[in-house]
């Protein structure tokens, strides 16, 4: 039996460890990459266009890359149809962009396949697999463990040398709030993944579309894209701290103005509306959203809200806080609730 590795916490505090590194600066990390959208939405024609950027050392949109030799199993498409893409794509292309049409399945040798690929080119950044259901064998086995050992597979080998497996999969046709939740398959695919990312269309007819990126050391990112001369290009870019700001409601906005000139407010929410001249916000919304957002963007701002149940209603108090604004609970009683 083969010993436990450990590593101690004061080994970890202080030692220099090595940080995962980027095939694409912020956007594609080593490890594996689950890529999915729906059928015939162009996911092969953003992956061909990636692997030209990676083979050489050009940028993706306005992300960096790292250049490197790229393997492209193109398991749903013939040689023929590559070479049409790269028409229309470049005017010129790298030798270190290799392509196949077929491989083994996982369970038949392709990692070896894999292995012995990387022994001719071992500066290889970038291996992109299309599709994951190509490379599979049915199986009757619990869904979760099958999804889950499958990418597993190709998890450690991307790990064991270092560079990005991208592998592109579906997803499903049904409507969720997460696009992550879309993914075709259990959770294993999703939970063994580095970083999954999801392209949807606004619609069919529609030449835009979202790229919604997540994962362990990708933050949360939203690429708004529009699909141009058989290429995809980057219209906008939004990442996690934009999203979250553009999230906070218009009306929080106009209640910090509200209270520039203000050193406590007190009401009910009924009438800090009437006070703000706010029409379009219903009481019971505001007081959700000033709960809501009381330890972020009201504490950001220097207010300190608290909210109370009186005989005669529900109070709010809003308390205008002078200095660090990253404690505004300095000086203030805690809230108490009281049952009428």
């Amino acid at each position: 039996m083969q010993k436990l590795q450990t590593v101690n916490a004061d080994t970890l505090l202080y030692e220099p460890l090595e940080k995962p590194s980027f095939v694409v600066d912020g956007l594609i990390p080593t490890g594996l990459t689950l890529f999915c959208g729906s059928q015939k939405i162009g996911k092969s024609w953003l992956m061909l266009k990636l692997c030209l950027c990676v083979s050489q050392g050009i940028p993706l949109w306005d992300m960096p890359t790292q250049e490197g030799d790229v393997l492209y199993l193109c398991l749903e498409d013939t040689f023929c149809r590559i070479q049409d893409r790269l028409f229309r794509l470049t005017d010129e292309a790298s030798g270190r962009l290799h392509f196949a049409v077929a491989s083994d399945k996982l369970s038949d040798g392709l990692i070896v396949q894999l292995e012995d690929y990387l022994k001719e080119y071992p500066d290889s950044r970038l291996i992109v697999i299309d599709t994951l259901q190509k490379i599979r064998t049915a199986s009757k086995d619990n869904a979760y463990a099958s999804d889950y050992g499958d990418i597993s597979l190709i998890k450690d080998f991307a790990d064991r040398h270092s560079l990005a497996v991208v592998v592109v999969h579906h997803i499903r046709k049904q409507n969720d709030s997460d696009v992550f939740n879309k993914v075709s398959g259990t959770t294993g695919l999703t939970g063994s993944a580095d970083a999954t990312f999801v392209l949807e269309q606004e619609s069919r007819a529609s030449n835009a579309a979202k790229l919604y990126v997540t994962g362990r050391d990708t933050p949360y990112q939203e690429f708004t894209l529009r699909f141009h001369d058989c290429s995809w290009e980057l219209v906008e870019r939004k990442e996690q701290e934009q999203l979250a700001k553009e999230a906070i409601p218009d009306v929080l906005f106009r209640l910090v103005d509200f209270m520039q000139d203000k050193g406590e407010w007190t009401g009910t929410a009924t009438e800090l509306l009437a006070a703000m001249n706010e029409t379009e916000t219903v009481p019971t919304v505001i007081t959700k959203w000033l709960n809501e957002y009381r330890t972020t963007f009201l504490s950001e701002n220097c207010i300190c809200y608290q909210y109370s149940r009186k005989k005669d209603g529900r109070q709010i108090a809003l308390i205008r806080q002078e200095g660090d604004s990253g404690d505004s609970s300095i000086g203030i009683p805690p809230v108490t609730v009281i049952d009428g």
